[in-house]
């Protein structure tokens, strides 16, 4: 691979794959997607998960047809939004946080079983069937942090909803803070369910929300 080349495998929040030098602080999977051409399939498992970059010294290829395919997020809101969720074991904590406002947001009782198994089939479900919602712009005050959307005066670019702001994304980080549209339509980049669990109390945790190096994005779009 060439000195300037970089590998296809930088995930934005419309869950497309690009190619960038940015690195993320995030690493995930959907599974063994490389094809003997070396282009991705967009999936090959229903498990969507989002990792450490680093856990127990593991080491994992990133060209092997035969092994699930290493993805890489800017940060979790980003994977939240492609539709990834916490991974069971390297982020233990975040998982069952994440378990727990699952069953807030769909009213399951603490008795009920609830495996990854089933919350995987709801958030495929919301994947592969009408992931992007449009809603008024006057309810976007009532999305809560963590949130991905696109405002229709720009439809390409993605914003993170945090404090009360829209954030620009790129794969760098996130740009200056604007304020809440009040006209227009914005469309909900992150599926309903994982809206829902953000709702419920899964945190957007700063270190994750807000990517230390957004005034390099702020450069980017000077440029």
């Amino acid at each position: 691979m060439g000195e300037h080349q970089h590998r296809q495998n930088r995930v934005t929040p419309f869950g497309t794959f690009e190619a960038t030098p940015a690195r993320g602080l995030f690493m995930g999977n959907r599974g063994p997607l490389l094809r003997l051409d070396g282009t991705l399939r967009p999936w090959r498992s229903r498990a969507w998960i989002c990792c450490l970059t680093s856990f127990c010294g593991r080491r994992v290829p990133l060209d092997n047809p035969k092994r699930y395919t290493p993805l890489f997020f800017l940060d979790e809101a980003v994977a939240l939004a492609a539709g990834h969720r916490p991974c069971a074991e390297c982020r233990r904590a975040d998982y069952l946080s994440f378990k727990q406002a699952f069953r807030c947001a769909f009213h399951i009782p603490a008795d009920v079983p609830l495996s990854a198994t089933d919350m995987d089939a709801v958030l495929h479900e919301a994947r592969t069937h009408g992931r992007r919602t449009v809603i008024p712009a006057a309810a976007i005050d009532s999305l809560p942090d963590g949130t991905s959307v696109t405002h229709d005066d720009s439809p390409e670019q993605a914003c993170l909803v945090a404090a009360g702001a829209i954030h620009p994304w790129c794969h760098a980080g996130y740009g200056k803070s604007l304020p809440i549209p009040m006209h227009g339509n914005v469309s909900v980049l992150t599926s309903k369910p994982i809206v829902d669990v953000l709702r419920a109390g899964y945190p957007a945790h700063d270190s994750q929300a807000f990517h230390p190096v957004a005034e390099r994005c702020n450069q980017l779009h000077r440029s």
